[in-house]
């Protein structure tokens, strides 16, 4: 394969003083080190650069639509995965040993095991009303400044345009949740096991509280710390980019964005989706670390000593 993307759209028969013209246009003839103090510099600022592969298109302007697009349908994924994932964890470790245990984490080692690309065909098949493809049907007109489409929808009051996010957002979000519920459910069930053969629950336990309680006020408090931090690490894997379920589901995101860059060899939108996804990773573990801080009294207290 080319590594050069001039050669990959000319051609390999492509005439050699065209492709050192265009070479000398764009720089790259230059030095690594100049080059890379060109790119630090236009960075600084605020410029990515322009696509190779599409003339004249700027990828600051490409990232602003499909980041939006990649952010809702993580969030929507999160939002099945997260909720579900606790249960499931929290039923599992209550009844450990025993057929709710086998049963739930059973179904995580498949949600584990199942190639994300298979479970999207599979619920294309099995659900074939549903829609398959794109944020909305194509066609659909709407007044909304963003391309956060279900948020600016769902707080303008347009609801119609709300329920068809809604409706396109199903299948993908419930394929792209699978591995994120799987994990969640495992840490969920290890840690509330931790936490419910503490001494302090045994006494609360031995003083009468209802299990609803023991749950809520005591076990699950202590044991959401290490299902924060999971739940911290699958939301910044799904944001950098869901590359087969954006690709199985046409949908416009930041993964199909950057297999569509490899694909075209077109480096400067793959640098500025590697800078894009750092700085998510980035950000999500520095909001992570406050979290922590803000909920657990005794990283405070090892803080001042």
């Amino acid at each position: 394969m080319p590594a050069n993307p001039v050669i990959a759209q000319f051609g390999q028969h492509a005439v050699p003083e065209k492709i050192e013209m265009e070479m000398a246009e764009r720089g790259w003839n230059d030095p690594i080190w100049k080059q890379a103090i060109r790119f630090v510099g236009q960075l600084a600022q605020g410029n990515l650069g322009e696509s190779f592969a599409r003339q004249g298109e700027k990828i600051s302007t490409r990232l602003s639509h499909a980041v939006p697009a990649t952010m809702e349908l993580a969030i929507a994924a999160m939002m099945i995965a997260v909720p579900v994932g606790i249960g499931i964890g929290i039923v599992a470790a209550l009844w450990r040993n025993q057929w709710p245990d086998w049963i739930s984490m059973g179904l995580a080692l498949v949600g584990v095991s199942v190639p994300v690309f298979f479970l999207a065909i599979c619920l294309i098949v099995m659900f074939p009303t549903m829609p398959s493809g794109f944020r909305l049907p194509p066609g659909t007109q709407h007044s909304m400044s963003t391309d956060f489409y279900f948020l600016e929808s769902l707080f303008t009051g347009q609801w119609q345009i709300t329920a068809k996010c809604i409706r396109h957002l199903i299948l993908p979000a419930t394929a792209l949740a699978t591995i994120p519920l799987a994990v969640i459910s495992r840490i969920t069930r290890n840690s509330m096991l931790e936490v419910l053969d503490s001494d302090y629950l045994r006494t609360a336990r031995a003083k009468g509280a209802s299990m609803f309680r023991m749950i809520l006020r005591h076990a699950f408090p202590n044991a959401s710390l290490s299902v924060m931090n999971i739940v911290g690490f699958q939301l910044g894997m799904l944001l950098t980019g869901a590359i087969l379920t954006e690709t199985v589901f046409n949908w416009p995101g930041l993964g199909r964005y950057v297999v569509d860059a490899i694909r075209d060899y077109d480096y400067a939108v793959v640098q500025a989706c590697a800078l894009v996804i750092s700085a998510i990773f980035v950000t999500l573990n520095l909001v992570l670390d406050v979290l922590f801080l803000v909920l657990d009294p005794r990283l405070r207290e090892g803080n001042r000593s």
